[in-house]
């Protein structure tokens, strides 16, 4: 699909030295997709802000209870993966 899309001489330029004018659209494409999913990132961690409770989740009060609760959570995932390559 075509668009006509208006833009300042030092952004064109500025594209241009860098992806080379035979790739305007493309670097155009990649960069607009690349705000998109910046943009729906942010709108999903809005959304979910504060969904979770610290009183429901002792475990990450300190970065020592989160490293803690990673190491244990692996270390049970692994022990599942074990079981099921086994068995």
């Amino acid at each position: 699909m075509r668009m006509h899309v208006i833009l300042p001489e030092d952004l064109v330029k500025a594209v241009d030295d860098l992806a080379g004018k035979g790739k305007r659209s493309r670097f155009v494409e990649e960069a607009v997709r690349e705000k998109l999913r910046k943009e729906n990132l942010l709108s999903a961690l809005a959304e979910t802000a504060g969904s979770l409770s610290a009183e429901d989740h002792p475990h990450w009060n300190t970065k020592e209870d989160v490293a803690s609760w990673v190491r244990e959570s692996r270390r049970q995932s692994d022990e599942r993966l074990n079981r099921l390559h086994r068995g």
